[in-house]
């Protein structure tokens, strides 16, 4: 008996909600993404364009970003972090909206 295969219909992605509910920045990160609440990966795509528009990721180790003035107060006062650790500095500079 020849084997049959079931054709399995690829199953779309769902975006997960926790990054579609929107967060609101706090006053240092509003300086950089504006004080709207926005969804997490918004939030994540305007803080690479600002990051892009100005120049900051460094030239040499692409993985670090170098801080202007707004970025400082968001990396705590560091003048460069790397970018994974730079979505650990922003996750304390939002909170939840209600």
């Amino acid at each position: 008996m020849p084997k049959t295969t079931a054709t399995k219909t690829p199953a779309k992605r769902k975006p997960n909600a926790a990054f579609m509910k929107p967060v609101q920045p706090d006053d240092k990160l509003s300086a950089v993404v504006g004080s709207k609440p926005l969804p997490r990966s918004e939030l994540t795509k305007k803080l690479w364009d600002y990051i892009k528009k100005n120049g900051l990721q460094d030239k040499k180790k692409r993985t670090q970003i170098n801080a202007d003035d707004n970025l400082k107060a968001v990396f705590n006062g560091k003048s460069q972090v790397s970018m994974f650790e730079m979505t650990k500095l922003v996750s304390g500079h939002i909170k939840p909206t209600a």
